[in-house]
């Protein structure tokens, strides 16, 4: 077959749901063995199109074409069954089972009537083995850090023998390493003709992976190019309609004195041991280092959601226990999970509902009920401030894009009006025009005199961002920068100190 054969064409795809009309006469044509990408801001309707061809959604008009042959999908079971495979930016998997048993859950091996694990062992060892993967097929998902079950996912799609894998966000939880690995793994997939669509939000990764790059806004296409012809700054403009002038917000904040202290914090179930460190109010602390260096267990231990070993906690010279979340709430804490659908969104709830549930204690009136025009003045004011894209406040959390969910999590929080807001991954799977809002919004924060710590991957963003970035390596402390006088490079040393 020729290179330039189109595999998969999507024509006039139209879908809405109440209040908003999420795709408008998209087209999209992938090419056999190319990398096709496809951007735009949150919202914009990528993840809505991917649906549609994944049978996840039933498209309200239009054509689908997989290899000259028209198709229309019912389920995902279906498209996987016909070469259509996905791996999705959320994880949704079965943490209490095995590696094995979510890669084949569904298409189980049978040996007569029973499941098959010798077969299934094998079957598994042997897709790592052709991936490069190291991860024993018995060990229980809850037990992997999120960057390898993030792969999992990736072998999982590979497994199926797919004529067209699209891959949501693939790199957000992967370490650069990772990243590399899973690039060589979509050279090998284009060698044998495979048909790649590649969302991401990372220019760089954009740039350097892509063949051609079709960008979308508000549920339109607007254009499609060879990668490239393309740069940075014209991505951006196709996606947002305008110029986005600088990456970060100016850093105007100016830090007081000393307001959190966290002293010999150790935990006692992870290699967090002997954490110390200082954050002045008005102040953004960073924390870099590599997957698995302790950088979520710090913020975990600090807001008592995973059980602290020994260690003190003291914001402005007062002891914190902060043995749950409830009581870190009412000491002023607030806790951003890295995992938005695992341990962030209430996703069959609205988004009111999500905005107020950690706050339902200032509504109660007189005789115990809930105040509803509060509640709805409050989740409005937060919505126009974050300017976050839902048709009503009635909406389900789960049907907005991903950044969109992140908006009403910090919505959340917000409204508790915490005095130390710890953030990790602020901006996982956000897309340039949204990461500068959560960026203002940050930034303001400390203004205000809050304490903000955030934990990114993203090392231009702990820059551009933070005052000081301390690093985290095997769980430990491994030194702290100034974050105007630093280097990347000064950073991944330190990062590597203990590894």
């Amino acid at each position: 077959m020729a290179k330039d054969d189109v595999l998969l064409k999507m024509v006039d795809i139209t879908k809405e749901f109440p209040g908003v009309k999420a795709l408008d006469g998209v087209h999209l044509e992938v090419k056999r063995g190319t990398v096709h990408a496809l951007m735009g801001e949150n919202g914009a309707g990528k993840s809505t199109l991917m649906k549609c061809l994944f049978g996840m959604y039933r498209k309200d008009s239009g054509h689908i074409y997989l290899e000259g042959k028209e198709v229309n999908f019912g389920s995902s079971k279906e498209a996987l069954e016909n070469g259509v495979a996905m791996v999705h930016q959320e994880l949704n998997q079965a943490l209490k089972r095995n590696v094995m048993d979510n890669l084949w859950l569904g298409r189980f091996p049978k040996k007569a009537l029973l499941i098959d694990e010798h077969k299934m062992y094998e079957d598994t060892k042997a897709l790592f083995a052709q991936l490069g993967m190291d991860i024993d097929p018995r060990r229980t998902m809850s037990t992997l850090p999120v960057s390898q079950r993030q792969m999992l996912e990736i072998a999982k799609a590979v497994s199926y023998n797919a004529k067209v894998i699209v891959f949501d966000e693939p790199t957000s939880s992967l370490t650069e390493r990772e990243v590399e690995h899973l690039f060589e793994i979509i050279n090998n997939l284009k060698a044998q003709g495979c048909g790649i669509i590649y969302i991401s939000h990372k220019m760089a990764e954009i740039l350097r992976i892509s063949d051609e790059v079709t960008v979308m806004r508000d549920g339109q296409w607007i254009a499609t190019e060879p990668a490239s012809e393309l740069t940075t700054e014209k991505i951006i403009k196709l996606m947002v309609g305008r110029e986005l002038g600088n990456q970060f917000p100016p850093k105007d904040n100016e830090p007081g004195e000393v307001s959190l202290e966290v002293d010999n914090l150790t935990a006692q179930y992870s290699l967090l041991k002997d954490v110390s460190f200082k954050v002045r109010k008005g102040e953004i602390l960073g924390i870099a280092g590599l997957d698995g260096s302790g950088r979520t267990e710090t913020l975990e231990n600090i807001f008592g959601v995973a059980t602290r070993k020994s260690g003190s906690i003291k914001l402005n010279g007062k002891e914190c226990k902060n043995r749950n979340a409830g009581e870190s709430i009412k000491n002023g804490f607030a806790l951003l999970t890295e995992e938005r659908r695992a341990t962030g969104i209430f996703g069959i709830l609205n988004i009111r509902e999500n905005t107020v549930i950690s706050s339902l204690g200032k509504y109660k009136g007189a005789i115990r009920l809930l105040n509803d025009a509060k509640m709805k003045k409050d989740t409005q004011d937060y919505i126009e401030r974050l300017r976050t894209k839902t048709p009503t406040q009635e909406t389900q959390i789960r049907s907005l894009s991903g950044g969109n969910q992140q908006k009403v999590i910090l919505s959340r929080w917000l409204l508790t009006e915490p005095e130390v807001l710890l953030l990790d991954e602020p901006t996982r799977g956000i897309d340039v025009g949204a990461k500068y809002e959560i960026y203002q919004l940050i930034i303001d924060l400390a203004k205000q005199g809050k304490v903000v710590i955030m934990v990114s991957s993203e090392m231009p963003e702990l820059l551009g961002v933070c005052d000081r970035i301390i690093v985290m390596s095997g769980g430990r402390l491994a030194g702290e920068v100034d974050a105007k006088n630093t280097t990347q490079e000064e950073i991944m040393t330190l990062a590597a100190k203990y590894v």
